[in-house]
């Protein structure tokens, strides 16, 4: 990434020295603007080290070009933030490994840096070079990971052991870095004082220490020695991990890429050409014969026959490569003014090849603009897009650890919510899923997601919100799809599922204290009723203890059919599906 932006910024300075046959112009001296964007990042910032993932920068930068020529100088301030990619827990057959967040699960930057410019200039568009040194304010994210498992002690029970495999090892969560940061902005002029602009610029820091301080990002892993799956039953967790910790640390390095608007204003005066232009040479007008098209590809569903957002598309030949991602309506960005020519069109999701089309100098024959091919993508699996929002205003959610569950064969993937709250999962035919977020701090109900009786030709998305909740004193929600067997009180599997979710919940929030009841319909003995939900929320409890949890962190409570949420009481003639509402199950947050 870092050679492509070398090479990028030497090819353009060429060329714009070659084209530049107007002698230095004395433009507006002073210049402001504000600007934009994405930032994704690099290396072992954004390998397993950080893991730190595409996140936004956002800024303002102030520049004066002295004698209003093409040299000057100016200042950067801009804050940046990457959220974590790394997975919150793995499952496995008598434990887990979750980690607990401290503070914000993301990085903060805060940068302030000045330096030279230069800039070129050609009609309404202007380039800007730039390089600027400073100092960057790091806010760390602060975590722990432990490895949770279950054995069996001495006496024939079973005991519950933890070790730290890994952990952030810095000496604060806060950190000053010098910094520095190198990129182009393109200005097109749209109107005398005021431009719009993209750019694009690298951005490091350096050194590893500060006023004598560490400057760079530290964590503390046990070296995995066999990855650790679902399958596993841990007896000594030195059989995955080592038992000798290391040490890595990294810098923080990011491209990012902005868009923004800038305003210029001081005196303006303008220089006359270097050379006068040449009398203009009055020709006989010819037609001229097309020699480019624009393309564009869109990719279908063959099943469905839908556009298909997502997907990889490539175009390559007579020496150009260009890739970009389908949106919404399934086309590819548009490739303008692409030299005749053989060009061969693939595209790829979620490992999948689509088919492959050809683009022949015949195609640049035809009539029209533009070239239009058209990809088919046949994936048998349904798509899940999920979304993760607040559970009361149902504003979007992002950065959301989920994690989706098969019921069949317990088989489990997480995946952390985009900037738009957005996450996307794949799901086999005729199976029925969990779906649940996973998260310090929150909670989400278990949502059930099936594609049983689902017709894969007439169906490719399945859609859901996933409600997410803040864990407060006081609040509580009732638990979806705990379901017992008739005037049985045992755990089943399917109820035992979404209890585990429950437990999560527990285990990420070690200061929360719980009620968990349970509750039936008005049918049947009213002193029974209260019996039966008593035995049922001890049952639910007890699995709770059975997966590790403390029992004085939890209080069990049948409240039969005293706390009905509807009118169906004794002698009301009601639906199943009104009395269904009333057999239910609660969690009440006691402290938190």
């Amino acid at each position: 990434m870092k050679n492509s932006l070398r090479v990028a910024l030497a090819v353009l300075f060429v060329w714009l020295m070659w084209n530049h046959e107007v002698k230095s112009q004395e433009r507006f001296p002073w210049q402001v603007g504000v600007f934009g964007g994405i930032s994704p990042t690099l290396g072992t910032y954004h390998g397993d080290t950080a893991q730190a993932n595409l996140g936004y920068v956002g800024g303002f930068f102030a520049d004066h070009y002295f004698g209003g020529g093409d040299f000057g100088a100016g200042i950067d301030v801009r804050m940046i933030q990457h959220p974590l990619w790394g997975g919150d827990s793995v499952l496995f057959r008598n434990g887990y490994t979750a980690t607990t967040y401290h503070n914000a699960k993301r990085f903060q930057h805060m940068g302030l840096a000045v330096g030279p410019t230069y800039r070129f200039r050609t009609g309404k568009f202007e380039l800007e070079l730039f390089a600027k040194g400073g100092i960057l304010f790091q806010q760390f994210p602060n975590y722990t990971r432990e490895l949770v498992y279950e054995t069996a002690d001495v006496r024939g029970g079973m005991m519950t052991q933890s070790v730290v495999i890994r952990r952030t090892a810095n000496s604060a969560d806060k950190a000053l870095a010098w910094m520095g940061v190198g990129g182009l902005r393109l200005n097109y002029e749209v109107a005398r004082n005021l431009s719009v602009f993209v750019q694009g610029d690298y951005l490091s820091t350096f050194g590893t220490r500060f006023g004598g301080k560490p400057s760079v990002f530290f964590i503390e892993e046990l070296p995995i020695i066999q990855p650790l799956t679902e399958g596993h039953f841990v007896e000594n967790p030195y059989e995955f991990f080592a038992e000798k910790p290391e040490i890595r640390r990294t810098f923080a390095q990011a491209v990012n890429i902005a868009a923004g608007i800038k305003y210029a204003f001081g005196r303006k005066r303008d220089s006359k050409p270097l050379v006068a232009p040449p009398p203009a040479e009055v020709v006989a007008l010819k037609p001229k014969q097309e020699e480019s098209k624009d393309i564009v590809v869109v990719v279908k569903d063959k099943q469905t026959g839908l556009a298909l957002s997502g997907v990889k598309v490539t175009v390559e030949g007579a020496g150009i490569e260009h890739t970009s991602t389908t949106n919404a309506n399934g086309e590819t960005e548009r490739l303008v003014a692409v030299a005749n020519g053989t060009y061969h069109v693939s595209g790829e999701k979620n490992g999948i090849e689509a088919t492959i089309a050809t683009i022949t100098p015949v195609d640049f024959e035809r009539a029209g603009q533009t070239i239009y091919k058209e990809l088919l993508h046949d994936d048998p699996r349904f798509t899940l897009v999920g979304e993760t929002v607040e559970c009361e205003t149902e504003q979007y959610m992002s950065g959301i650890n989920t994690m989706l569950t098969n019921e069949t064969t317990a088989a489990n993937i997480s995946q952390v919510s985009d900037l738009e709250g957005k996450f996307i999962f794949q799901l086999e035919q005729q199976s029925a899923y969990n779906v649940v977020a996973n998260q310090s701090g929150k909670y989400s109900q278990t949502e059930r997601v099936s594609t049983v009786g689902l017709d894969r030709s007439k169906t490719l998305y399945v859609t859901l919100k996933l409600g997410v909740c803040a864990l407060e004193q006081g609040v509580s929600w009732i638990v979806k799809n705990i379901l017992y067997d008739f005037d049985k009180s045992d755990i089943r599997h399917d109820a035992a599922l979404v209890l585990d979710n429950v437990v999560n919940v527990l285990r990420q929030n070690p200061t929360l204290r719980i009620e968990l009841s349970s509750h039936t319909d008005s049918r049947g003995n009213d002193a029974y009723n209260l019996r039966l939900s008593q035995r049922r929320a001890e049952a639910a409890v007890n699995y709770l203890v059975s997966k590790g949890i403390s029992r004085d962190r939890m209080v069990a409570r049948g409240y039969g059919e005293t706390r009905l949420i509807n009118a169906c009481a004794n002698g009301v003639d009601c639906s199943e599906e009104d009395h269904e509402q009333n057999r239910r199950t609660e969690i009440n947050v006691l402290s938190y």
